[in-house]
């Protein structure tokens, strides 16, 4: 009997963060394809999913997506142009460079001691920045359309 319940409880849980996740990216998506911008990209769908899967944790927090996500996004957009990467294809397209290393790995590790030392946990800002730094979207629309995107699933999402 208890197990059952369990289950039940499982399960309910699971059809719950599975359809509101499906519901705040179809959401966010639905905007990119009438804004023809890059509304959906890969680190809102671990903010989703910690959102509805882990409400109670620090990273799921509002404030910490919101803070994380710009945080990210701020320190690709430095990395990607300290290390004169503007005008280069992007990683995936023209293969891992030095300088796109270099652009990957400090993006991450200083938006990590930034979120770190602000106590704002959200370990999708990780996808963000290397999604700025690696040369995937760095147009300046690009990177408006993504903060629309963040605030969007926050206030979609978020609790």
């Amino acid at each position: 009997m208890i197990g059952e319940r369990v289950r039940q409880g499982r399960a309910g849980a699971a059809a719950y963060a599975g359809a509101l996740s499906l519901v705040v990216l179809a959401l966010t998506g639905a905007m990119g394809l009438a804004l023809h911008q890059p509304w959906l990209f890969p680190s809102l769908g671990p903010t989703v999913m910690l959102f509805f899967e882990s409400p109670e944790q620090p990273a799921s927090w509002p404030r910490n997506a919101l803070i994380g996500h710009a945080v990210g996004l701020l320190v690709g957009v430095a990395c990607f142009y300290a290390l004169g990467l503007s005008g280069q294809p992007p990683a995936p397209v023209g293969g891992l460079t030095p300088g796109y290393l270099v652009a990957g790995a400090l993006s991450v590790a200083l938006t990590t001691v930034v979120l770190t030392l602000l106590k704002t946990p959200h370990p999708p800002a990780g996808a963000t920045t290397l999604i700025v730094s690696l040369g995937i979207l760095t147009e300046p629309i690009q990177l408006l359309a993504m903060t629309g995107a963040i605030v969007l699933v926050t206030l979609a999402g978020g609790r």
